[in-house]
């Protein structure tokens, strides 16, 4: 699937791990900024537990040798729980998310998806909900981080 900059989705595996634990980092600064908290779990990975969940369906986006963006999931039943759905930091906005979202749920094979975002990350609230995703739940984090949990029925 090209996306709108023309970028190539790949699969991602555990040889993928340094590369996807850097663009990870730099996609979560903001929001680590955002939440005055840089101990947020995707800051914190480490790269031996990034690599084992490589070990599961994972997806990037390229463009040339750079990787721009990346998601992974999990499958139990017919859903898909999609998480870490990060885009470069200087590419973010041009469409790279709304794709690589797309490509994961159709190669997940899943009939309904759920995912979460925090609940002051506008951006990624407004990206959910245009893509069919409605609030099902909140739980805390910590004393400054709300979990929002978000629902999407398949398109099968």
């Amino acid at each position: 699937m090209d996306s709108p900059l023309h970028a190539i989705a790949v699969g991602l595996t555990p040889a993928d791990a340094g590369e996807v634990l850097t663009l990870q980092r730099a996609a979560y600064v903001s929001e680590a900024q955002l939440y005055g908290d840089p101990h947020l779990p995707p800051l914190v990975q480490t790269l031996d537990d990034l690599a084992r969940e490589l070990e599961g369906p994972a997806l990037g986006l390229r463009l040339g040798p750079r990787l721009v963006a990346a998601v992974r999931w999990t499958r139990t039943g017919d859903q898909a729980n999609i998480g870490r759905l990060v885009v470069a930091p200087d590419l973010q906005g041009h469409g790279l998310g709304t794709t690589l979202l797309r490509a994961a749920e159709d190669a997940s094979g899943a009939t309904q998806f759920e995912l979460f975002t925090g609940h002051l990350s506008e951006a990624n609230l407004r990206l959910y909900r245009r893509e069919g995703y409605v609030e099902a739940r909140r739980e805390h984090l910590s004393p400054t981080v709300q979990l929002v949990f978000l629902v999407k029925p398949g398109r099968r």
